[in-house]
């Protein structure tokens, strides 16, 4: 969302996070030392599913490896016919049969599973002339995305992930993935966005419509989140999952505090124990843009107060979970990302890690020229020749002048930044318009890496007029080429 400071004097109406595609824009790194210790890493399996039937049971366990995923059955009672099945999916129905084997057998390796994909198993079998089955047990082949942590800094960390690019407005979309118009994430997606010379992914991620009222996680949310990130680990990227908007339950309020804290302590301690094996590429982001609905002014002492007590919620849950995640990079957020309040307001959280935080911070100024559909500014910036087509504030200076605040602040200091979320809206109905959005994104992505803040653009999915979308989601192929190579470039 754009900067809602004194300065910024065009706040953002959305409820939601920019997701409307026709009315506004949506938006949503070895030592020797780490190769030992990625070989202690424990492997990636669940408990064991049972199935009974004529006096006999079957109990599944599948572990996954970076070699293959291993099922081991238990039998008892006298069984025939036993066949072993697999899907993508936890449902039975469409599943394939891999093998049929002796009833004397239990144990079957599947070799040619893919890497990063959440397989589901079961175990057919006959008894007393019936047939059961056990499972669904699922595991995933590990790929690159399991190993130690490497000896390195957020900074030195930060120094390799740009340019940046969001997969906007599907994981976190409220209603599935796929509600806000958006095809599911595929493997070609992200493999065509490391290709465009994208170096990170940051995935929002919507947790609670798919919680309990315990707030525990569906295991086949949590799978699907985790085959995307493999998706993207696959490709080569580094990659930063959240918790995002997420239906707007993040209230700094005094009110809210130990109920969010609460939520967010036991969200965070199952994502992070799923992905505890997970190497340096994956960092975790506590939040999105929390603020109290529909107030853009400056926070009160209780917003930003609340606010900074869900980061420190956020990295002591996380760090709990030990293995990986006790020096995994995390990112936390200034309030409502905005710069001026993050640089006023913000307090980094006490960390038993060393130097591996970094902060969080998104761009959209000026308002009306990045996000404003309605709007009739459409020129940026010193190359701008129609006074009336352009706002008088948010220029080159200003933009340079808000990244050095993050750079004296934060990142002198040690502390790397993530320009989260940044871009404008594309005006396919204003001829020339084009040249004002690539010139600004030019501006930001070169000031943001010359002061040392990680770009990450912000692509809602959607290519057609007033939209950002950089990608055809569904075949993976550049829509704006030009704009891409933009992106990257000043980013070197």
């Amino acid at each position: 969302m754009p900067d809602a400071s004194s300065a910024s004097p065009h706040p953002h109406p959305h409820p939601h996070p920019r997701r409307l595609p026709t009315v506004r824009a949506g938006r949503a790194c070895l030592s020797v030392l780490a190769v030992l210790g990625s070989l202690l890493l424990a492997p990636l399996s669940q408990a064991q599913t049972c199935g009974s039937g004529g006096g006999a049971t079957v109990c599944l366990t599948s572990t996954g490896s970076a070699d293959n995923i291993a099922l081991n059955w238990t039998v008892s009672g006298t069984v025939s016919n036993v066949q072993v099945y697999r899907d993508t999916d936890s449902e039975a129905a469409g599943r394939t049969r891999l093998s049929t084997v002796s009833a004397s057998t239990t144990r079957y390796t599947d070799a040619a599973a893919a890497a990063g994909t959440r397989y589901w198993y079961w175990i057919k079998f006959t008894a007393n002339g019936a047939s059961y089955n056990a499972g669904p047990a699922n595991a995933v082949r590990t790929t690159a995305t399991t190993g130690g942590m490497r000896d390195l800094t957020s900074t030195q960390l930060a120094a390799q992930m740009a340019p940046g690019w969001n997969l906007g407005n599907s994981l976190e979309a409220i209603g599935g993935e796929t509600a806000w118009g958006n095809p599911k994430v595929t493997q070609a997606l992200l493999t065509s966005v490391k290709a465009a010379g994208f170096k990170t992914v940051r995935i929002p991620v919507s947790w609670a419509q798919y919680a309990d009222a315990s707030d525990t996680i569906s295991a086949a949310w949590m799978a699907r989140v985790t085959e995307v990130v493999g998706y993207a680990r696959n490709a080569g990227l580094y990659v930063i999952i959240n918790v995002h908007w997420d239906g707007g339950w993040m209230q700094p309020t005094y009110a809210r505090q130990a109920a969010v804290n609460a939520r967010l302590t036991k969200f965070w301690t199952q994502i992070a124990n799923n992905f505890k094996n997970h190497d340096d590429y994956l960092l975790f982001a506590g939040t999105n843009e929390v603020m109290v609905d529909g107030d853009y002014g400056t926070p009160t002492v209780e917003y930003y107060t609340v606010q900074n007590s869900f980061n420190q919620t956020f990295v002591n849950a996380v760090r709990a979970t030990g293995g990986n995640n006790a020096k995994r990079h995390l990112v936390v957020q200034g309030f409502n990302t905005n710069i001026d309040h993050t640089v006023n307001f913000a307090t980094l959280p006490n960390d038993s890690a060393s130097r591996r935080l970094m902060m969080e911070v998104h761009y959209y100024d000026p308002y009306n020229f990045t996000l404003n559909a309605s709007s009739n500014i459409w020129q940026w910036g010193s190359i701008a020749t129609d006074a009336s087509a352009t706002e008088t504030w948010a220029n080159e200076s200003y933009l340079d002048a808000q990244f050095q605040k993050m750079k004296a602040r934060f990142i002198d200091p040690g502390t790397p930044v993530i320009l989260g979320e940044y871009g404008a809206i594309s005006r396919t109905n204003i001829s020339g318009a084009e040249r004002y959005r690539t010139y600004w994104v030019q501006s930001v992505t070169r000031s943001a890496k010359a002061k040392g803040l990680v770009p990450v653009y912000w692509d809602n999915g959607y290519t057609s007029n007033n939209s950002m979308g950089l990608f055809n989601r569904a075949t993976g192929a550049v829509v704006y080429t030009d704009l891409v190579n933009t992106i990257v470039n000043a980013s070197k």
